[in-house]
């Protein structure tokens, strides 16, 4: 069964920075694309970061672009999530989302296993 538990969310006040981690369980994480997304409250997921599969190409949103950074620690078999220069508007829930293939993708129609998420809040 494949698992994914994401954790280091937390408040934080803006300017502040967290690292969140997404471990997966039953998948190796090395040869497939996963992204973090986000809900804000009141609003709609949206997709913020992915890492693909083998070639390990990023992409960034541009709302987060310089800010935050995705990597991979594949003898761990986790994916971080390191967000810097926070803001409030980077309110949200986070989710950890794994595709089924290499290919790399931002459209949440294209993940199929989904993270619990967890909540970060940035407010002074």
């Amino acid at each position: 069964q494949v698992q994914l538990v994401e954790s280091g969310g937390g408040w934080v006040q803006p300017g502040g920075s967290l690292r969140l981690s997404c471990a997966a369980s039953g998948v190796t994480l090395e040869y497939l694309t996963i992204a973090w997304f986000r809900q804000p409250p009141g609003k709609g997921r949206e997709g913020v970061s992915y890492i693909s599969g083998r070639d390990s190409w990023t992409h960034y949103v541009a709302s987060v672009k310089g800010r935050f950074s995705i990597s991979r620690d594949n003898a761990k078999n986790k994916v971080y999530l390191q967000m810097n220069s926070l803001k409030p508007e980077d309110t949200a829930v986070y989710y950890c989302a794994l595709r089924g293939s290499a290919w790399p993708s931002l459209r949440e129609p294209d993940y199929s296993t989904w993270g619990q998420g967890t909540q970060v809040t940035v407010s002074s």
